[in-house]
């Protein structure tokens, strides 16, 4: 399987529903930022130097034993058209910021699934990540950690003793480790509860964002959460620590919901009969208004008011009503105005299939 089936696939891997806690907790990434000793961050390389950083990292790929890294196709953002950089954006394989990217020395490594991806040259030098579903932040690590030690064994890394790996970026000094949940909590939305839940979080060393990490906001009651800060704790402590607080949410999330369910039952319904009829029923939907009506129908079926939909299928339209992902679907560039045509005909399609 090649970059072109990633591209063409509807799901990937952590798409696919089946982890546990996976009606609250919609993915777990785990990502390690390295960096290569005597070159340049990233933001400071020229075509000449990229290249060198290219070529180390290639060549380490290339003479790898490791299964896991032979498992990797390595493709440079050059050889991707601007609309494949941004389904891979979506499809959370690289980030807002390497989509716009096009320079031949910046890269990306992918396995079959989609959950192991190595961006090369965005922030750092390397960016390697696992996304899975559900709750599986220690499985998310060992992928990752795999890949990490494959490639510490042919790579010079910049390595402090006393700071831990370096990184463009402070905040990602020591272990270099971000460690996120995505979550769904439209309960708590319902409650008024999410600002205080935020500033709780903050207080134990977490963050909340948007879908797409740092500088997006939250939509359709998705909430990235993760680690502020790497220095000083142990990949270990920092796994922990959100796991634990992943846990406390998504409890505190299915309390909500049978609570709500027992005080406003009749609301709850017809907020969630309502939005699954325009789902499948609009001629015109924006991504917004998509994603929030989406929320509803995603909390309806888990809490037993519409019939079953695979969470597979949920998760494949978070990112199939992209704009990129849509004019894919559409076989060529749209205008906004056809884009939320196509948009509402995917969503229909797909609910009124599953």
């Amino acid at each position: 399987m090649s970059i072109a089936d990633i591209l063409d696939r509807k799901d990937v891997s952590w798409m696919d529903g089946s982890g546990p806690d996976s009606d609250i907790v919609i993915s777990s990434r785990v990502r390690l930022a390295r960096n290569l000793y005597k070159f340049p961050f990233p933001h400071l390389l020229n075509d000449t130097t990229g290249a060198e950083v290219m070529q180390q990292i290639s060549q380490a790929v290339n003479r790898s034993k490791d299964k896991v890294i032979k498992g990797l196709e390595l493709v440079t953002l050059d050889t991707l058209s601007a609309l494949d950089r941004k389904i891979l954006m979506e499809k959370h394989l690289i980030s807002p910021e390497h989509a716009i990217a096009s320079e031949p020395y910046r890269g990306l490594m992918v396995d079959k699934k989609g959950s192991l991806a190595v961006m090369i040259n965005e922030e750092d030098h390397l960016r390697i990540q696992c996304l899975l579903s559900g709750l599986q932040l220690n499985q998310a690590y060992k992928y990752a950690q795999t890949v990490d030690d494959a490639l510490e064994k042919l790579l010079d890394y910049a390595f402090s003793e006393k700071m831990g790996y370096l990184t463009a970026c402070p905040t990602n000094v020591g272990t270099g480790m971000r460690a996120s949940v995505m979550l769904h909590l439209p309960a708590m939305a319902l409650a008024n509860q999410i600002s205080s839940v935020v500033q709780s979080i903050t207080q134990v060393g977490l963050t909340v964002r948007g879908m797409y990490g740092e500088g997006t906001e939250a939509e359709g009651n998705l909430y990235q959460l993760s680690n502020q800060v790497t220095l000083g704790q142990t990949e270990e402590d920092i796994i922990n620590n959100l796991w634990v607080i992943t846990v406390q949410l998504a409890t505190q999330e299915r309390n909500l919901r049978e609570r709500l369910q027992k005080e406003i039952k009749y609301q709850i319904e017809d907020k969630v009969m309502r939005s699954y009829g325009l789902l499948t029923n609009a001629r015109l939907l924006t991504s917004a208004e998509a994603l929030s009506l989406l929320s509803d129908v995603r909390m309806g079926i888990e809490m037993g008011i519409l019939s079953p939909v695979k969470r597979e299928v949920l998760n494949q339209l978070i990112v199939a009503i992209n704009p990129s992902h849509v004019q894919k679907a559409a076989g060529r560039e749209l205008e906004p105005r056809e884009r939320d045509i196509k948009r509402a005909e995917i969503i229909k399609e797909k609910l009124l299939a599953s």
